[in-house]
């Protein structure tokens, strides 16, 4: 690790990463530039970036929650390579890939309560979201059935809150006049004022979502192996948490994410893929 202009920073320095971090520090209370960083929108990749009473939707992005969840099912690897061009068509075929694709098959969920769909800007939404729970997106997002080290078989996917996520920064970003473009002051919000707190009751909710989609889909994926999911990992990024660093109260942006699981290093096991496919159209 390095400070460069009072910002510590890790790995290789990239240029445009640090420009824009700099800039970030200008309205932030504190930055740092991860071992992962490149330039961004406003905001650098894996940046972190923290207000005491303020929250960034530049920072969030559009795709909120996105996130990555594993799952371990009871399945030999053996089996999985055994029948694996059969089961690719299957999930290529239930499972919708792309830009504004619907779920084939509808899917109904306890979100779909959540009072934060009344008299905010993710009202008109709502039946938009309901069509698109449970479906992956384009782009670097995924589908992905490996085995680790023991050849068990994982059950992979990356993606986040879909259309959904990107409506509701798009309104955020225009009613609080965010300028547009990479290299400009990323939008931030009084996080107590009402624009902020709608903004945070609707990035939750996008939350709840994200991790609904993903959850579904993995269950799905297990239904077409004839499996049951015994572990899983999930985790997101894209998103702001309220965090205490050194007895201070803030809100947090990280690229890092935040973890359903007590050990992260289970993760380990299931990063090299044998038996890939990425589903992204």
């Amino acid at each position: 690790m390095q400070f460069i202009h009072g910002i510590p920073v890790w790995g290789v320095p990239e240029e445009g990463a640090v420009s824009q971090i700099k800039t970030c520090a200008r309205t932030a209370d504190r930055v740092a530039l991860m071992a992962d960083h490149h330039k961004g929108y406003a905001v650098p990749i894996g940046g972190v970036v923290a207000y005491r009473d303020a929250i960034s939707p530049s920072g969030v992005g559009y795709d909120i929650a996105c996130g990555n969840k594993a799952v371990r099912v009871d399945m030999p690897g053996e089996r999985l390579r055994a029948g694996i061009a059969r089961i690719m068509d299957h999930v290529s075929k239930c499972v919708s890939f792309g830009v504004g694709r619907r779920n084939n098959e509808p899917v109904d969920h306890e979100l779909f309560d959540d009072p934060a769909w009344r008299g905010t800007p993710a009202a008109p939404l709502k039946e938009m979201a309901r069509g698109q729970l449970g479906t992956v997106g384009s782009g670097n997002h995924y589908v992905d059935l490996f085995t680790d080290e023991q050849d068990r078989v994982w059950i992979g996917v990356h993606f986040g809150s879909r259309g959904l996520g990107h409506k509701i920064a798009t309104w955020f970003l225009d009613r609080a006049g965010a300028k547009d473009g990479m290299d400009v002051e990323p939008c931030v919000i009084p996080a107590r004022s009402d624009l902020g707190q709608q903004y945070l009751q609707c990035m939750h909710l996008a939350g709840q979502y994200a991790y609904a989609g993903r959850d579904w889909v993995c269950q799905r994926v297990a239904r077409i192996l004839g499996a049951e999911i015994v572990e899983e990992v999930h985790n997101h990024h894209n998103f702001a948490w309220r965090e205490t660093h050194q007895g201070e109260q803030l809100w947090e942006r990280s690229t890092a994410g935040k973890s359903k699981s007590a050990d992260d290093a289970r993760m380990g096991r299931a990063r090299g893929s044998r038996t890939a496919w990425r589903g992204a159209r």
